[in-house]
């Protein structure tokens, strides 16, 4: 199935559902854990007649879900056929589905809530040391470029949060470990201003990008992530 532009997700009108990353991402008040087992029942009866379920991770009050489709197609300018992990039109009914299955059971979405985090570290040759960081955040060489035309390293499982690469500064001084916390629109506004107010700095305020570069009092920085083309 082929994989959904920023554009399309937009005009799909999910309401409760942020994209984040690669997925879709939901965030549900269910009040008690009890209530928040209830909704994953009936999202898993969903699930089981798509054919298509989400991952989902249950709280005392709250339940995070994320959709997305791991043999997403994408078409490079030639024409040539890749499969990724992104968002399909499968992901869009599916949430959908559970948006109406949350208001049939009264729990509203917190959309501002929902957050993602990865790793980005700067190297010279990404395809040398992707093996080492395979192994040590995956234990399995599949998860270089698991669902990605990159070196990214994506556990299949979840377990971990992912890791990209990118190019290396020729500043020897400079930082390469950075984090990267991927948030909906609405809230990054209020994020940038609590992180300035507890003494961060913008380094790159992120107008056209959606990237939002932070640093801290001694220099080191992380990335305030914003996907602009699905808001």
């Amino acid at each position: 199935m082929d994989m959904l532009t920023g554009e399309q997700i937009a005009a799909a009108g999910l309401d409760d559902w942020r994209k984040l990353a690669q997925g879709l991402h939901a965030r549900y008040r269910t009040g008690s854990f009890a209530a928040g087992a209830r909704l994953l029942a009936a999202v898993a009866d969903a699930g089981d007649a798509a054919g298509h379920h989400p991952r989902a991770t249950i709280g005392d009050t709250h339940v995070d879900l994320r959709l997305v489709s791991d043999d997403a197609v994408h078409r490079d300018a030639a024409g040539a056929e890749l499969v990724v992990e992104w968002v399909t039109q499968r992901d869009v009914d599916v949430a959908r589905a559970i948006s109406q299955i949350a208001a049939d059971q009264g729990l509203e979405a917190e959309p501002a809530a929902v957050s993602v985090v990865e790793l980005g570290l700067d190297a010279a040759s990404s395809a040398t040391i992707a093996p080492v960081w395979a192994a040590l955040l995956a234990g399995s060489a599949d998860a270089q470029g698991h669902g990605t035309p990159s070196d990214e390293i994506r556990d299949a499982t979840g377990r971990v949060p992912n890791l990209w690469f990118g190019g290396a500064s020729d500043d020897a001084g400079a930082q390469r470990w950075h984090l990267e916390v991927y948030v909906a629109a609405e809230e990054a506004p209020r994020r940038i201003a609590a992180a300035v107010a507890a003494g961060g700095v913008v380094v790159d305020d992120g107008a056209a990008s959606g990237l939002t570069v932070i640093a801290d009092q001694e220099g080191n920085r992380g990335v305030l992530c914003v996907d602009v083309s699905a808001s």
